[in-house]
């Protein structure tokens, strides 16, 4: 069986190789741009209207059989492999960085008609101490290393900690940096010191791009959620990201979408791509396709390529493929088919 190469101005997105997109390069580092308060205070969310829309996201469109096994494939290249527990060990994270490699069995990729594309997953994203574990078992390949920081998850370490902490992951190796912002700038309306601390943030990052996780469930409004993504977008985040995985409610699709709204509105506005990673929750093959349609239909298929989307997810790939092999065989796989590792 040989996947079609489905364009991504039909039902998929076309697959390369390394997850590159056909339609571009890598967009470059989001510089940022001066505060805008008067942006900020205008925006307005209609609550209902979100959620109609959200939720007809997994309705409108129905893919299925070659189709779905691009979309998920492309998924795969879009995921930050994910361990962020206290008893993380260098075994499980070089586990975790050989699944990385080759996150999808491979006899099931050339079944697919795919195994020479060199599929891996965007990234590995660990706490700082493993930063160093994954880059040597991810050397000689091009998956690189994000580090979660400044305190994460709460971000209430003392700031010269946080700072120091963003270097020192750069140091160590991280290409990526997934910055948690102080949530008491957004419930008190303190945007100018939201937009400092991360410009502060992306200063400390260098040549790493930075992430800024808003922990959405913790903000209060959808309101509050849009102003932050824009402020956090004007201090010169590369990306937003929804969750830490770490609070009670982490990415959801009406979220999501005010999110969404935002990079668009910024884009319309600057010129610049600024990427989308919902985190937390995201555990179901049908789940993360919800979020796909979402970047095609609200931004465009550029948002649907690791240099503008991915997803923080643990759970995630071995769903996905569980999915592929029922695609392939008919029949759903026992999980001891596709370990973590």
């Amino acid at each position: 069986m040989t996947l079609p190469d489905v364009r991504a101005d039909e039902r998929a997105p076309a697959l390369h190789a390394n997850g590159v997109s056909p339609h571009s390069t890598p967009h470059e580092r989001n510089p940022g741009i001066a505060l805008d308060m008067g942006w900020v205070k205008s925006v307005r969310v209609n609550r209902s209207a979100t959620e109609r829309r959200s939720a007809t996201l997994g309705t409108r469109r129905s893919v299925k059989k070659d189709a779905q096994a691009a979309w998920l494939l492309r998924a795969i290249t879009c995921i930050d492999l994910t361990t962020l527990a206290g008893d993380d060990t260098p075994g499980n994270v070089a586990r975790l960085c050989a699944k990385a490699r080759q996150p999808v069995r491979a006899d099931l990729l050339e079944a697919l008609g795919v195994a020479d594309l060199g599929i891996t997953v965007g990234a590995v994203c660990v706490y700082h101490n493993r930063v160093g574990d994954a880059v040597r078992a991810l050397q000689g390949t091009n998956i690189p290393v994000a580090a979660v920081s400044t305190g994460f998850p709460a971000g209430l370490s003392p700031f010269h900690l946080r700072i120091e902490e963003i270097k020192d992951s750069v140091a160590a190796g991280a290409r990526e940096i997934d910055i948690v912002i102080s949530r008491e700038h957004v419930l008190t309306g303190r945007w100018d010191r939201l937009y400092d601390e991360v410009q502060q943030f992306r200063a400390a990052c260098g040549d790493a791009h930075m992430k800024s996780i808003l922990a959405t469930g913790e903000l209060g409004t959808l309101r509050q959620i849009y102003m932050a993504s824009l402020v956090c977008m004007m201090a010169g985040s590369d990306f937003i990201k929804t969750s830490t995985g770490k609070e009670p409610t982490n990415a959801t699709l009406d979220v999501s979408l005010i999110m969404c709204r935002a990079i668009r509105a910024y884009h319309e506005r600057t010129g610049i791509k600024v990427g989308f990673k919902p985190a937390g929750g995201i555990r179901t093959a049908k789940q993360v396709m919800n979020y796909q349609i979402l970047m095609k239909e609200e931004l465009s298929d550029a948002w649907l390529f690791p240099d503008l989307l991915r997803f923080g997810a643990s759970a995630l790939l071995t769903d996905i493929e569980r999915q592929l092999s029922h695609h392939i065989t008919g029949r759903y796989a026992a999980d001891y088919y596709m370990p973590m590792g």
